[in-house]
């Protein structure tokens, strides 16, 4: 895959589809790499007539890392976040929104759709409102608006997704894929398989837990969005799973409310992942948004 120079950093990412096509930027989630973004959905995204860039965010994957930050006291900061205390940061999501669009610059793109996951709808949002001469339309996938009053996730899922994963690759696999089943859409049967081998191709490409704590940070350091996502002029859809046990379906619904005329699909029985069951029905909605945005 190749990589730029982009905001200072190197971003490796990868591209899917007719170069002439309209752009659709897809944003991983916090610790994801581009390979979140799986090769099969891809395609079906560019089949609709997109050109797909998938990337690694910094601090995840082949992209650039901040070892000279060090790791993070992720629980004092959690702490002080829900005391509404300020949380400093190795960088900002700003400074991914920036990542993102320099993205975009190296590439010769002028705008582009932009869709982001989890963290990564965070920074798809900072894009909107922090660089909107640079967006077609927004995507907003199981994502919040940073409300620190909003209805928090299952303490389970909560406590299962920030424990710090085992270094040895087995148990590593083990331990996530308990994870997986603590996010996983109660209405689709478990893909053992798919979940197995996903951990095993980001462990043996990238094994860096160290990144997501820094992403971590960021993502509490950036506080309450709402005042900026009112200034959002892009046509917006917000894609939320009613069963998300990690970032209630609530916390979509705001952001649905949050930005001028945003639309909100829910689809039943998805957790805070991405099935294979729903992709037909998320690839369609996007498609038919990126298309009504660009009339």
């Amino acid at each position: 895959m190749p990589d730029v120079a982009a905001n200072g950093i190197r971003i490796e990412y990868d591209t899917f589809g007719d170069r002439s096509s309209p752009a659709l930027l897809l944003i991983a989630g916090n610790g994801a790499q581009l390979i979140f973004w799986e090769v099969e959905f891809c395609e079906l995204l560019a089949a609709t007539g997109l050109f797909v860039i998938r990337f690694d965010n910094r601090d995840a994957g082949l992209s650039t890392k901040f070892d000279e930050a060090g790791v993070p006291d992720l629980m004092a900061a959690f702490q002080a976040a829900m005391q509404g205390e300020p949380v400093e940061s190795a960088y900002s999501l700003d400074d991914m929104a920036d990542d993102a669009v320099g993205l975009l610059d190296a590439l010769g793109i002028a705008k582009a759709h932009i869709c982001g996951l989890s963290m990564g709808g965070m920074v798809a949002q900072v894009v909107a409102y922090r660089h909107p001469d640079r967006v077609l339309s927004l995507t907003s996938i199981m994502s919040n608006t940073g409300n620190p009053n909003a209805p928090q996730g299952k303490p389970e899922a909560l406590a299962a997704v920030v424990a710090p994963p085992p270094e040895e690759r087995e148990a590593y696999i083990a331990h996530n894929l308990k994870v997986w089943r603590q996010i996983w859409s109660p209405g689709f049967p478990f893909e053992d398989e798919r979940a197995r081998t996903f951990l095993e191709n980001s462990y043996d490409r990238c094994h860096y837990p160290q990144g997501m704590a820094r992403q971590n940070m960021a993502i509490l350091a950036n506080g309450d969005r709402r005042p900026l996502l009112s200034s959002i002029k892009a046509p917006t859809l917000v894609i939320h799973g009613a069963d998300d046990p990690l970032i209630p379906v609530e916390a979509g619904k705001e952001a649905a409310r949050v930005i001028p005329g945003a639309g909100l699909l829910i689809i039943d029985g998805m957790g805070h992942d991405l099935p294979q069951g729903a992709w037909a029905q998320i690839a369609a909605a996007i498609s038919r948004h990126t298309k009504r945005a660009g009339l």
